[in-house]
């Protein structure tokens, strides 16, 4: 075979990515030329939703700008080749792609072959390669349909928003409802009131022989209100305690299935403090690396071949006694039992190579998939009841004990912090307990009233909300990441830290027979790697659940989801499902363009008690803002004397729905002057990029975290005026008199030539300092090494 002109190809396989192409091509033998497409090949065009609305919601697609070369190349090579394998991923996407290559390439169905793998070892290529079977049109019908009625709806309800709010809106079906989760969410926590208890625990004596020990406990419900908390441990002090019944029984806990995304998603998160797109990127060099199966499943299913080879791992490490053969049925509606959960590929590689981020994903995977296949853990649980001689109430004091490790051994699945937070855990693990037996009786070491706090509802983490999207049925495991991503990439939600405040709380001590009162302080509510909604967000999700209820409904969303998998199964025809949907949809899109008014999220705080006129907040073009003042139309503005109303922008820590008259008034305070330097004004303000100070038509940012637009100092602002002009001498590397628009510059990569707003790289190996104007002139000619210098809007979909 001639590799270098693909002239003799016997056998061409194509798969999506690089990374994979050069994994099978070592376990295929000469005969073999494995390719790579990148990906989707191909799209919907932009013009006319890309889609014939009158002809079956008939797709027209086209091959992508940055394909036209790989499909070029691979156009060329499939040309001559034998047999054309295409070997893209096994799922709905992948499926798809096999479609648009076998169609693009014009291959013909005698020479064209679809085969599939859940692992890249070489028994499962080469097991593949002996099953082969032609495209499966129902899965690609169903990726078709969610691609087309996912295009309608953004290009449809955009517009809208863009009339009805403001420009450069995006909206989504299942991303806005993924946000209507996390609006809801936080209007939950805003309107929380939070109720203070106090929880009763008590430390008693316990003689041993010549040892004493302590046995904790707490009664068994909380004391409302301080005055009650008082009056019980007032009467503890004459009270006799005596244990009136001690209960042991066994207990167990069985090890958690496999992984599939949406619980690798979590467990990475919580576990490691991956995002659910690091997450997806990681697994996916190990995939494509031949180190786990398929990351893209809803199924906890196991082969034989891996319940066998598992069983013989944990056998060789721990022994017979820590095996337990497990088969798990995949409980998520329309997941296909067919393919696996996600698990190592060699059950015997407990360690790969790789980053330390691959390291610690693989070393997770494995554990999980070992832990399900262990046996049981063996607990002992033991209550104790202590009577109370002057109360009804009993103090119950627990205890456990491990006496097989079981799966415990190796892996002990998290949960949530919100979720533990969320209440009392009265089957929390107390620890062993001391010898104690019916009738003891005990003296209290000490008794403690602490006050405390229901908790408010939690916010979301990016695994939390995958969590919940799923048991909902939005969404699919390929659609989870992507769909976080997005609308943090459009702004609608930001993931932040955020600190707690301080709160007092009482804390009563009974201790001999005296009780003492203190008051202490703890930080609540600190959020760490949460999800908000911005102010943004929260006006968008107004906007479409109050004119688009339908689209915005989470059992619709989970609705339409199973009528892609009936689609998937050859049960529904896709553009009946599309005609269903688009027809009253577009009926409510033009209705909605019509007939409803504009919404900013417009919120009146009240007057100002300087100029007597009245503040706002709302939604701007370039974000949420404060006004003072009225908007007039055009024609009303003489009668205000052309009068305009003053704007602010709000502070990054401030929301529509929550900012005071107060903190709004404070807004108007800047643009401020601090003082002179060099006999000129130095001014601070906020602009559209955040606060910054001006000072002789030269502007410099504030340092975010640092400097306060409302209370930073000239002295602080002349520091940051001197820092600047100092970066920007050791920015410039030569300027040029005859020609002052060119200059060359040191920048974050590197130095490059700036002239009429665009950028040219220098080449390697190039002193810019010995660079004349006619280098730098034939550089720019040539326009290698061009960059673009315009910011970054996004991807639209």
């Amino acid at each position: 075979m001639n590799k270098e002109g693909f002239s003799d190809i016997r056998n061409l396989v194509i798969v999506e990515s690089p990374a994979k192409a050069k994994t099978i091509e070592k376990f295929l033998g000469p005969d073999f030329v494995v390719k790579s497409c990148m990906g989707h090949i191909r799209d919907l065009v932009k013009k006319n939703f890309g889609i014939e609305l009158e002809n079956n919601y008939t797709p027209i697609y086209e091959v992508t700008p940055d394909k036209r070369k790989v499909v070029a190349d691979l156009k060329k090579i499939s040309k001559d080749a034998g047999t054309v394998w295409l070997a893209s991923d096994e799922d709905r996407e992948g499926e798809a792609i096999a479609w648009h290559l076998s169609e693009v390439l014009k291959l013909t169905p005698s020479r064209t072959k679809r085969i599939v793998f859940s692992e890249i070892t070489k028994d499962a290529i080469q097991d593949s390669i002996k099953k082969p079977r032609i495209v499966d049109k129902n899965l690609v019908d169903a990726q078709q349909a969610r691609r087309i009625l996912d295009r309608l709806v953004g290009f449809e309800l955009s517009p809208v928003l863009w009339r009805k709010i403001k420009p450069s809106l995006s909206a989504g079906r299942v991303q806005s409802v993924a946000v209507r989760l996390l609006v809801e969410r936080e209007r939950e926590i805003r309107d929380f009131k939070s109720a203070s208890s106090y929880k009763i625990s008590a430390v008693f004596k316990i003689a041993g022989g010549a040892k004493t020990y302590d046995l904790k406990a707490e009664l068994s419900k909380k004391i409302p209100h301080k005055k009650q908390a008082l009056e019980f441990l007032e009467i503890c002090k004459t009270a006799a305690f005596t244990i009136t019944d001690i209960t042991t029984k066994p207990s167990r806990k069985s090890p958690a299935p496999p992984f599939t995304t949406s619980t690798l998603q979590q467990e990475a998160s919580r576990k490691l403090g991956f995002s659910v797109s690091q997450t997806m990127v990681l697994a996916q060099k190990l995939y494509e690396a031949g180190k786990i199966t398929y990351m893209r499943t809803d199924s906890v299913h196991l082969s034989d071949l891996a319940v066998n080879t598992t069983k013989s791992e944990i056998n060789k490490l721990y022994g017979a006694k820590y095996s337990q053969t497990r088969h798990y049925k995949t409980k998520t509606k329309g997941a296909q039992e067919a393919h696996e959960a996600i698990r190592p590929t060699y059950m015997e590689h407990t360690q790969i190579p790789g980053s330390p981020q691959e390291k610690r994903l693989y070393e997770l995977i494995w554990k999980r998939t070992i832990a399900s296949q262990m046996s049981d853990a063996l607990l002992e649980k033991t209550t104790v009841t202590i009577d109370i001689s002057t109360s009804p109430e009993k103090f119950i004091a627990r205890g456990e004990i491990l006496k097989f490790d079981g799966f415990l051994k190796v892996y002990i699945e998290s949960t949530d912090l919100e979720i533990d937070l969320a209440g009392d855990d009265e089957e929390s693990s107390a620890g062993l307990l001391p010898p104690v037996q019916i009738d003891d009786h005990l003296k209290y070491k000490s008794i403690t009233a602490e006050e405390g706090f229901s908790l408010r509802p939690p916010r979301y983490t990016e695994a939390s909300l995958v969590k919940k999207l799923e048991e909902l049925g939005i969404g699919r495991p390929s659609t989870y990441a992507p769909t976080i991503a997005t609308i943090q990439q459009r702004e609608y939600v930001v993931k932040e830290d955020r600190p707690g405040s301080q709160r007092e709380y009482h804390l009563l001590t009974l201790s001999g027979q005296n009780i003492k009162e203190e008051i202490k302080t703890e930080i609540t509510g600190a959020e760490k790697n949460k999800l908000f909604p911005t102010d943004i967000g929260m006006v968008v999700n107004d906007f479409l659940v109050k004119h688009f209820e339908k689209i915005m409904d989470y059992h619709f969303t989970a609705f339409v989801e199973e009528e892609f998998d009936e689609i998937a199964e050859g049960k529904l025809e896709w553009h009946i499902m599309i005609d269903n949907f688009y027809k009253p949809f577009h009926q409510k899109v033009a209705d909605t363009t019509e007939k409803s008014s504009r919404n900013t999220g417009e919120r009146k705080l009240g007057i100002d008690p300087k100029t007597g006129k009245t503040i706002y907040v709302r939604i701007g073009r370039f974000g949420p803002l404060a006004q003072l003042g009225e908007s007039l139309p055009s024609n009303e503005k003489e009668k205000n004397n052309g009068e305009k109303p003053i704007f602010a922008g709000l502070r990054k820590d401030q929301r529509i729905e929550t900012i005071t008259l107060e903190e709004a008034l404070e807004l108007f305070r800047l643009p401020r002057t601090l003082g002179q330097f060099e006999n000129q004004d130095v001014v601070v303000a906020i602009g559209r990029f955040g606060p910054y100070i001006r000072h002789k038509s030269e502007f410099c940012s504030l340092k975010k975290d640092l400097d306060d637009p409302f209370s930073i100092k000239l002295e602080r602002a002349i520091e940051l005026i001197e820092q600047k002009r100092i970066a920007d001498r050791e920015k410039i590397i030569k300027t040029f008199e005859d020609n002052k628009n060119l200059r060359i510059l040191n920048g974050r990569w590197g130095p490059y030539i700036s002239f009429k707003k665009n950028n040219y790289k220098i080449p390697k190996n190039t002193d810019p300092k010995t660079l004349t104007l006619q280098d730098c002139l034939q550089i720019i000619e040539s326009g290698q090494g061009k960059t673009k210098t315009t910011r970054s809007k996004g991807k639209k979909k």
